[in-house]
This record gives C-alpha cells, structure tokens and sequence, in this order.
C-alpha cells in the first residue's frame, strides 16, 4: 500500500477535502474493499471465475472512465508509460483477480480477505528482493519472517489433514497477494514520475485490463451464465465501487494523510470481509484463522515500522 503512495503520491493536487470527509472516505474504502470478497462469492452462484474477474474490470473501466470524462483528466502520452501500465493490467488486475475469483470456489470469503492482507509482506519482499528498491532493516525483515509463519499457521492444519482443493486455493491466494506485491513495486520502479493524477493513472491499468477481457469474451463467455438479481447486483457493485470509485477515495486519502495512515485500510478489509462472511453466508471459521491472521497483522507492523524492535545497548 505504501509503495502506492510513493508511486502516484507526487501527482497534481485538488482542492483538499475536509479531516471530516477523507475521514469518511477512509472508512468507506476498508468496508468497500472488505466487502469485495463477499460480491465474488454471490457473483460466483451465477458466473464463472473468469465472468466474475472481466465483469468487474469491466464495470470498474466504465466507472473511471466516466471519472475521467468528467474532470477531464490528463492521459499518458508517452508509450512508454502505457507499455509498463499494460504490463500492471495484467499483474494487477487480470491474474490476481482471476486467482481470487478461483480460489473462491473453494474457501470461504472471510479467509479470502484474510490473505488479502498479507499484500503489504508481499510488497516489503518485491521492492526488496526483486526490483531492489526499498533496503529493508533488520526489524522489517523479522517482519516478513513472522507474517510468513502467519500464513504457516493459516494453511498447514488443512494442508496436514489433506493437501485438496482449499489448501491449492490458498497457495492461489498467496499467488494473487504476490502478484499485488510485484506490481506496487513495479509501479515504484518505473512509474514514479508520470505526474498524472491517481484517478488517470488507475484508469490506465484498469482499461487495459478490461479490453484484454473483452477480447477473451468469446472463450469468457462459452460457459452459460446465470444473472440472478444478486448475481447482477454483486458484479456491478464488485466493479463500480470496488475497482472504481474506492480507488477514488483510496487516493483522496493518501493526499490527505500520507501513504503510511492511508495504507491503514489493510487492517479493516479482513474484519469486514469475515463479518460479512459470518452473518450473510453463515461462513465458519477455524481456531487457526483468526490466530494466523494475528500473526500476519504483527508481521505487516514490523514491516512498516510501526513498531520497532528495541536495541538494548552495552555499556
């Protein structure tokens, strides 16, 4: 979340939005964005992993289209910039979204949202290991240490008792989470100083993504689907407000407070998703959810330096 704000943090500024209303909006965000694991798992009674990952990225260009329109923001020129936006409409909205969207079928929502949470660990390793961008101390990397052993202690009960079909869907959980983690330090990387505003630079991995879906439509949409209300209702919500307007509020807050505040929502995605779980879907959850989950919140402090581990000094 963090590198987010690095990344888009310098574009143009607006008008600034009252303490009242970017609080408001922050709120707005985590609920948002928790409720997004419970719009797949409705979406998913009537469409296939695939219908339910192009819909919402369809639903969600349109959304940000008509953002743009409206305050007639500035696009990229540059070809360069839309060759590495095209790279992170796939690595950020394609192949994570379909890995959620699969592994749906076969976890509950609320451990979806859980494991959505291990992105900023995914992140802190990428800029660090991978694209070099970030130096990690000695803290941060006991951080990723603990937040592995959380996510250790979320899949090996099930994987001790069987390795089936929920233990390789919360590997492709895990695999969605890293591909969040690649992109945010790509867009570190190599889309630091495009100076376009949060909502064109959104819109420009998002479009991208949606025409890369429109394309596959005719292999998407092989498979019959069945538009319930709610089915309808889930997919429009999943991509208007999740994968569009959210981001609109998401970005409102880290003007306003600074990537580290913003990137604060992580903490309320999982506990709205698992609510919603529990009181919609009548989802149950094991000892080692919750527990694991704890695990990878200590983790996700260390790595962001919100707690510090103590040097004791000799004299």
């Amino acid at each position: 979340m963090s590198l987010v704000g690095r990344s888009v943090g310098s574009v143009a500024s607006t008008s600034a939005p009252s303490p009242v209303s970017i609080a408001v909006q922050f709120v707005l965000t985590g609920i948002v964005w928790g409720s997004s694991f419970l719009f797949i798992a409705i979406a998913l009674t009537g469409m296939t992993p695939a219908q339910v990952a192009g819909g919402r990225l369809l639903f969600g260009a349109l959304a940000l289209a008509a953002i743009v329109a409206i305050r007639r923001e500035r696009l990229p020129r540059d070809r360069r910039v839309w060759g590495h936006l095209s790279v992170l409409s796939l690595s950020f909205c394609v192949v994570p979204f379909l890995l959620f969207a699969w592994a749906e079928q076969h976890v509950s929502s609320g451990l979806a949202s859980i494991f959505n949470a291990t992105t900023p660990i995914m992140t802190a390793i990428m800029a660090w290991a991978v694209f070099r961008v970030e130096s990690l101390k000695l803290g941060q990397l006991i951080g990723i240490a603990v937040g592995i052993a959380g996510v250790v202690v979320i899949i090996a009960p099930g994987a001790v008792a069987d390795v089936g079909d929920s233990t390789i869907a919360q590997v492709a959980l895990l695999g969605a989470t890293a591909c969040y983690g690649f992109s945010l330090a790509y867009m570190r990387r190599f889309l630091g100083d495009t100076g376009l505003s949060g909502i064109a630079f959104a819109f420009g991995y998002i479009g991208p993504a949606a025409a890369f879906m429109v394309l596959l439509s005719p292999f998407i949409l092989a498979e019959p689907m069945h538009l319930t209300l709610p089915v309808v209702g889930s997919i429009v919500a999943l991509g208007v407000l999740g994968t569009g307007i959210a981001y609109v509020w998401n970005q409102n807050t880290l003007r306003a407070w600074g990537p580290t505040r913003a990137s604060t929502v992580t903490y309320i995605t999982p506990v709205v998703g698992v609510a919603l779980g529990i009181l919609i879907l009548g989802e149950r959850i094991s000892w080692n959810e919750p527990v694991g989950a704890a695990v990878v919140f200590v983790g996700i402090l260390l790595v962001q330096q919100r707690i510090r581990l103590r040097r004791h000094a000799r004299a």
